[in-house]
């Protein structure tokens, strides 16, 4: 159960947060954030410290004062790395709900930088957004493009002025203690499984999901599997036509003859001769012979995915640990997202040509020849992912494939650099002057050889080979 709106505004009542000092801030998972404050001015806080934690759990969304320890993420995460350089030291100058909405503004200053950090507490939809003073998204906990929360955006608060407040009541909860430390003592002993509850209808849903999507990739297999096995009548269709080949006129749209057990049509392209009609129905049977097999193979593999599938929510839906499932969830998501639906996706991946390099999360693509460089950049790429190419050499097209919300790593982009020049002739000078941009600032030259593209909105980048990060690439290579 989440807060309402009358259990925020006791909260924020007790708290009294104008005038404390944010000391520290910590993020133990990708929906808990923590905030160390302090009154250092404040005598009635009397030199004490406080723990506000802010939970996006849909089942558990909240923020309140914590009397508890902690877990800390086993490393720094995005959100909370990106606080710290901001508010963190800041002063909280401002710190209210915004109607009944079950939205809190914290108005936080440092030096003479001013912020505005809203916490939306929607089960739904629950976001933590940092803006500046105008309203520009700097970044937010969860990135959500379709909402327009993402660096760069513009963020409005949903607004309720005007509307009558809804009739909620604060929670009666046993105690004499501030309502608190009885809210956080409800949820310490009710959030772990509220929370669990909440990862395991996840599990269900995405698991269906994807056998849904399973099943309808293999109902089209059997369909063309039994396509594939009446694949018999072409081999028939051609040797009826060759044995009737004298009967026919350069005209004839359609052959009829008795082929033992009755009156067949076959039809026929006038403008190819007997020999040509013949040979197009034997290759017809030949795709549905040899394809057969295949076919098979990959039902068979559907149905072992299935099975897979079965097994991977039993054991999900069987795990106790909040922290663990969802690790164990994330997991299985990133793992059933790298392949196209279908039973293919337990085969490989879609081949493309020149080499692929699986850099953590990024991947990228490398064409050694003007036609690999072509054939990229044609039907491998898209307007959003990144080119690089050395400067005043002939070599390799080098592209990072973009990853909606996210921005190119330093690394990678030194990773991809390497590549570039390694595969250029500039390469035994063991550094060069590289030049990128997207895809889509990319022009072809006119009447100029295949793969030749003039950029725009270039930038520059200088690198110097480095043995040791081509080997830590070579390893990531994609067979």
């Amino acid at each position: 159960m989440s807060l309402n709106w009358k259990e925020i505004d006791l909260i924020l009542g007790e708290l009294n947060l104008p005038g404390m000092q944010i000391q520290k801030i910590y993020q133990s998972t990708f929906d808990v954030l923590v905030l160390q404050v302090y009154g250092k001015d404040r005598p009635d806080c009397k030199g004490k410290t406080h723990l506000l934690l802010i939970s996006l759990s849909p089942l558990a969304c909240r923020f309140h004062e914590t009397f508890r320890a902690v877990p800390k993420s086993e490393k720094p995460l995005r959100f909370a790395e990106f606080l710290k350089a901001r508010i963190q030291n800041g002063r909280i100058e401002e710190a209210v709900q915004l109607g009944d909405n079950r939205i809190i503004r914290l108005a936080v200053r440092r030096g003479e930088n001013f912020y505005l950090l809203y916490l939306r507490l929607w089960s739904n939809a629950a976001n933590v957004i940092l803006t500046g003073k105008e309203g520009t998204i700097l970044d937010a906990m969860r990135r959500l493009p379709k909402r327009g929360e993402i660096t760069g955006g513009r963020y409005t608060p949903e607004c309720s002025a005007g509307q009558t407040k809804k009739l909620y009541e604060t929670r009666d909860l046993p105690g004499k203690d501030s309502f608190n430390k009885r809210i956080d003592s409800w949820y310490a002993e009710h959030g772990g499984r509220l929370s669990l509850e909440q990862l395991r209808e996840e599990v269900r849903r995405t698991i269906e999901k994807n056998r849904n999507r399973l099943e309808a990739a293999m109902e089209r297999l059997r369909e063309k599997e039994s396509d594939y096995a009446g694949g018999e009548c072409y081999k028939e269709y051609g040797d009826t036509i060759l044995s009737n080949a004298a009967s026919l006129t350069p005209d004839d749209s359609w052959l009829e003859a008795d082929n033992g057990s009755g009156i067949i049509r076959i039809e026929l392209n006038p403008r190819e001769s007997p020999a040509e009609n013949a040979a197009r129905y034997y290759e017809q049977y030949r795709k549905r012979k040899n394809g057969l097999g295949d076919l098979r193979k990959e039902i068979a593999a559907g149905e072992q995915e299935l099975l897979r599938l079965a097994e991977t929510e039993h054991l999900l839906l069987e795990e106790t640990n909040s922290l663990r499932l969802e690790a164990l969830l994330k997991k299985f998501k990133s793992r059933s997202n790298k392949y196209s639906a279908g039973p293919r996706s337990s085969a490989k991946p879609q081949e493309r040509p020149g080499l692929s390099f699986a850099d953590g999360d990024w991947l990228i693509l490398v064409g050694r020849s003007a036609a690999e460089n072509d054939e990229l950049l044609r039907r491998h790429v898209k307007g959003n992912d990144l080119w690089l190419h050395v400067r005043d050499w002939a070599g390799s097209y080098v592209f990072i494939k973009n990853r909606p919300g996210k921005t190119v790593p330093l690394e990678i982009l030194l990773d991809a650099g390497n590549l570039a020049l390694f595969y250029s002739k500039g390469r035994n000078n063991g550094r060069g002057n590289l030049y990128y941009t997207q895809v889509k600032y990319l022009r072809r030259a006119k009447n100029a050889p295949k793969g030749l593209v003039i950029p725009t909105q270039e930038k520059n980048i200088s690198i110097i080979l480095e043995e040791s990060r081509l080997k830590k690439i070579e390893r990531t290579q994609m067979h």
